[in-house]
């Protein structure tokens, strides 16, 4: 249609339009290189998600013990004192959450590049979802930061941030950049290359004569 969308205000421009003439961005029909920045970015993502379910979250020390609880550990210990819903928001927030994200995050970028399996609006959808929960991933460490700045009493008790509270924060930012870097209106691209395609190909009779 000869048009070009701005990705920061959605407005629409004629194709060529160097900047946006409502808020200035530069203006690009697709991005090359959206698939390369979502690979990376999901991967560094992984590889910070990893440790950041292996070390320890919270580190509580007080006079006569030192206890210190991974992401699942502490969830559990929750759901052992009977703080269930606590113990479902953690699990939800820092486990179900990432996965999830990883895996739409993944399936979104491999449709773009083997072809659509899935129709055009439904990974529309999916990636409007991960768009959207993005903001919720980082309460665990908020939960972690609020902990660590009330309950210092000196000798008596004191909360520490553990070693996983870093990876996992960084791997909620890695996994936001790799959703912000993909190009959505490449998976309309691959719906409509299979409409082209399948016009292009002619249709063959049960005689073995081809029509146009």
């Amino acid at each position: 249609m000869g048009l070009v969308g701005c990705t920061r205000c959605y407005s629409v421009s004629s194709r060529g339009t160097a900047h946006c003439p409502r808020c200035g961005s530069a203006l690009q029909s697709r991005d090359r290189l959206s698939l390369q920045k979502v690979w990376a970015w999901w991967l560094v993502g992984l590889m910070c998600y990893i440790p950041a379910n292996l070390y320890p979250m919270l580190e509580t020390r007080t006079l006569v013990s030192v206890q210190s609880d991974t992401i699942v550990g502490g969830a559990v210990d929750l759901a052992r004192h009977g703080n269930w819903g606590v113990a479902a928001i953690i699990l939800v927030a820092s486990v179900l959450i990432p996965v999830v994200k990883f895996v739409i995050v993944a399936g979104l970028a491999l449709g773009v590049w083997l072809g659509p399996k899935v129709p055009e609006g439904q990974r529309h959808f999916w990636y409007e979802i991960v768009e959207y929960i993005g903001r919720w991933s980082m309460i665990d460490v908020f939960v972690v930061a609020i902990l660590s700045s009330l309950v210092q009493l000196q000798a008596l008790a004191s909360i520490t941030p553990g070693r996983a509270s870093l990876f996992f924060a960084l791997s909620v930012i890695f996994t936001m950049l790799a959703a912000k870097s993909f190009d959505s209106r490449l998976i309309w691209d691959t719906g409509q290359s299979d409409i082209a395609s399948n016009r292009r190909t002619p249709a063959v009779d049960v005689k073995g004569d081809l029509s146009a």
